[in-house]
This record gives structure tokens, sequence and C-alpha cells, in this order.
């Protein structure tokens, strides 16, 4: 099997595969055959730079044409792809070449400082306006190196954790992990042939490496790719404009927008999905009183892919993150998700080092971690009589006060409804009579400034969201708040337990 000829080959030669819409406000659209010719002159590249089957390729591309195409030809000839985010900073690019050693960096000439502070060993190839990867995806198929014949246990990724509460780990995934991403692409998703899908993931996230263009490829759906930052106008101008049918947006995204920018019906819209963390009710309910359509959220993590989601029709359940996947057999145990790691298609092979390594030589070294035991995800979670299940927060980040349970979620959902709050994090802090109390960090709305009075409101309006013993007794203002690379609030460096 090979994936890249599976995937492409399977498609319409003529049928629309991406939209391409660059920083510098151009856009074109690419077929098949294009995506199919171009990523077989980058793999013509990367082999020519001494790139072999198992070597590891790291990118440091935005959400550009030639991190896809450059993601295709690693699979294509059994390169172990490595999509790094740009909003990366020199260590971070330093701790994964460390971990991953790659025998390439593909990077935009954008991140040169970045990158060249990380003081890499390999040979970078950079690309710019003038793309050696022939990016245009002009002359005749067939000059490129074969597609390479790889077995389902094959290492053919590697995503790094978010490192919420530690230092991010090399998580690396087999090729069905690639295959395996029809389930959710079919039961969670929902494109199909004559859609565009826009997942907003910036590239190097885990969701952006199975759902920016793979999983609407598998369907037969168009991907939107736009490479610029994120803007709640432009957000929704684009959506209208390009005829967008199925979004895949972060939660904060979702939150931002119904915050900030005015919503309005989005006829072309006929799905829109979440996963990372569970959505406020007052956010979905802002969405559907909009544009008619729920946001279904769904659950997922780097190691496992996605696991479950609000089913496709059936009206979204606020604060569910919708039930298993077909197939994936999963538990609640002592109130943390528990999973059978064979029932999982996209579960991972192992971390960098921990039971996956390469030896001398470079060939890989695998003790599959899907054969055996049982998969304790660390994420807290409940479980109603319809098998729904509802995210309440890491197993690390629930609060214990005066015996009570707090999971950090529902304090800041009470806090955001407020209309002062733009964004809030909900941490633990000492105390001496309860144990610990509930420490807010809230980030304001324009127009809103920092006070007493303000602070006791918000404490005030949160007893009257929720039970009252959940009120954060402490209430602090921050300018913004410390977040992964994958947007997820790093609650760890809130409560002091993580260097900054």
């Amino acid at each position: 099997m090979n994936f890249a000829r599976d995937l492409l080959q399977a498609q319409p030669a003529a049928g629309r595969a991406l939209v391409e819409l660059a920083r510098d406000g151009g856009r074109r659209e690419w077929t098949f055959a294009q995506i199919e010719r171009a990523s077989d002159g980058v793999a013509q590249s990367l082999t020519s730079h001494g790139v072999g089957r198992g070597d590891v390729v790291m990118t440091l591309i935005g959400n550009r044409p030639e991190w896809v195409l450059s993601m295709m030809a690693c699979f294509r000839i059994g390169a172990v792809a490595l999509p790094c985010n740009e909003q990366l900073r020199a260590k971070d690019l330093a701790l994964r070449i460390a971990v991953a050693q790659p025998r390439l960096i593909v990077a935009d000439v954008r991140d040169r400082d970045e990158l060249q502070a990380a003081q890499p060993s390999c040979e970078v190839l950079w690309i710019g306006d003038e793309s050696p990867l022939n990016r245009n995806g002009d002359g005749e198929d067939g000059g490129g190196p074969p597609y390479a014949e790889m077995v389902e246990s094959d290492p053919c990724l590697i995503t790094f954790t978010s490192g919420t509460s530690g230092e991010p780990k090399a998580v690396v995934h087999a090729l069905r992990y690639l295959y395996g991403q029809r389930v959710q692409a079919e039961h969670w998703l929902g494109a199909g042939a004559g859609d565009l899908v826009w997942c907003t993931a910036a590239s190097g996230w885990s969701k952006s490496a199975r759902n920016v263009f793979i999983a609407p490829w598998l369907t037969g759906a168009a991907a939107l790719l736009h490479d610029a930052r994120f803007d709640p106008h432009e957000r929704l101008a684009l959506i209208e404009r390009e005829r967008v049918s199925v979004l895949c947006m972060a939660p904060t995204e979702y939150r931002v927008i119904a915050k900030r920018a005015t919503l309005e019906a989005l006829p072309s819209l006929r799905g829109m999905v979440a996963a990372g963390e569970a959505l406020n009710p007052d956010v979905l309910s802002a969405w559907r009183e909009t544009t008619g359509l729920d946001i279904r959220d769904g659950y997922g993590q780097t190691e496992t892919g996605q696991m479950t989601g609000m089913e496709i029709g059936e009206r979204a359940r606020p604060g569910s993150m919708g039930r298993p996947l077909p197939n994936m057999r999963l538990r609640v145990q002592d109130g943390e998700l528990v999973a059978d790691p064979q029932s999982v298609p996209t579960f991972f092979l192992g971390y960098l080092g921990e039971g996956v390594d390469r030896d001398e030589y470079g060939k890989w070294q695998i003790e599959d971690r899907r054969y055996g035991g049982t998969w304790r995800t660390g994420d807290r979670v409940t479980q109603d009589d319809d098998g729904y299940l509802r995210f309440e927060g890491r197993a690390d980040d629930v609060i214990i006060s005066a015996g009570y349970r707090i999971g950090p979620f529902e304090v800041e959902s009470a806090l955001v409804s407020h209309p002062a709050v733009a964004e809030a994090a909900a941490v633990a802090a000492p105390d001496e009579e309860r144990g610990a109390v509930v420490r807010a960090i809230v980030v304001l709305r324009d127009g809103h400034e920092p006070s007493e009075d303000l602070a006791h409101a918000l404490k005030e309006h949160v007893k009257l969201q929720t039970a009252p013993y959940k009120y954060p007794r402490i209430v602090e203002f921050a300018d913004e708040l410390p977040k992964t690379s994958s947007g997820k609030i790093r609650r760890a460096l809130l409560r002091g337990e993580d260097a900054p």
C-alpha cells in the first residue's frame, strides 16, 4: 500500500483539490492531477537531497500548498513527516530537532531567523516566492521516484504533544493513522464530493495533519488553505465568499467570532465541527441562532486521533463531545476516559525514545503500543444514559476545594458568558482552610478595564451561572493567556508548575 498513490489516484484528475488563498491576496485552485504532479516533483527534490525511506523530514511552513506537497511527497517515498507550527520559537524547534533527528528540513524563508537560532545540524531547503519545489504542478507526471510499498505499521508521521503539563513528546504514527482518518471523515466531518472544507488549524497541530486536507480528500471534497493570521471579521467574509460547505475550527475561534464579530447567515455552510476543548453553551446558541446549524463537538488526542464525535444530522447536546465513533471501544473508569487501543485505528505506535527508536543505521525499532493493555487518556469525563460523553477537564486540572471537585471548564464557561470577558482560565490556588480555592485569570474584551468592582461583579456572575461553591475566590486580569502552539491553555504554567 501507498497512501499518496491510493488517495490521489482515487480522485477525478480534473476535480478540485485545493483552494489556495495566499498572504498577498492571491487565489488559485488546484486539481488533483496538479497536486499529484507537483508532489511528484517535491518527492524528487527530497530524494535528491538524500532523503530515503524511513528518514524524517521536518517542515516549517504555513498553510500554503508547499506544506501539503511536502507531506504528500513524504508519504510517496516512505519518509516520515514532522510538520511544525510556525509559532514555535527557537527553543521549541531545537527540542524537536534534537528528538526527531530529521534528515532534511523544508522551511519557509519567513521563518529563517527562528530556525537558524535553533542551529539545526541537517540541511535546510528554503522555500519562498520562488519555490524550488515545483509548486505549479506543471509538466508531465512520472519524473519522480516510485511510490514506496508500505505496510500499515510503518512510521509515517510525527506530531508533538501540546506540552500542557510538561515537555512535549514526539508521537510516532503509523501508516494506519492516515487510512484510519476515514472513520471520522465519514461519521463526523461529513464532507463529500463537491464540498469545500475549511479546517483552520495551523500546520503542525495534530488536527491539521488529519483534517486540513487528508480527511476532506478521503471523501472526495476539496480543501481551503488560508495563509494568514486569524481575524474574526475576515474569517466570516471568506466563508461567505468561497462558499465553504464544512467548517472545522478551534473552540477559541468560534468563541472569539461570536464575541467580536457580527454573526450573519452563511447559506453555503451545511456543517460545523470543533474539537480540542468543550464549547460554551452561549457560543453554541449564538451560532445556531444565526446559521441554523449546530457546532458538533468531537474528542481525540495527539496519540489516539479522534475517538468521539456528535453524530451527523443529530441535534448537538451542549457540553457533549458526542459518543464513541463506530467500533471504538471507550469506557469511563473512575471518572477517567479509557480506550482499548486495538479498537482505535488511528492509535499511535509510541513515543520516540519510549518504545519507538532508531538504531545507528536509522532503522526503526518499534514496540507497537496498540497491542496489549489499555490507554488511560488522563481526561476526566462523564457519560449519560444515552452514551454521550462530557469533558470535565484533565485529571490534573481538577480543583478540589473543601472536598468539592471542580472542573475548570464550568467556571470558565460561566466567566466568558459575562459581556466583559473575552477569555478565562480557572486553576487551583492553595488555601489554608479549604486546601485550594478557584483562581481565575481573565482577559477582558475591548472597552473594559480591570478593577476591583469588576472582579467582584465577575465573582457574583459565576455564582449565578453555576453552583456557588465553584465561584473564583481570586480574580486576576491579564492581557493574554499562556497557550500551547495548538491553542490550548497552559494551566500548569498558570499554577506555577511549568517553566515559562
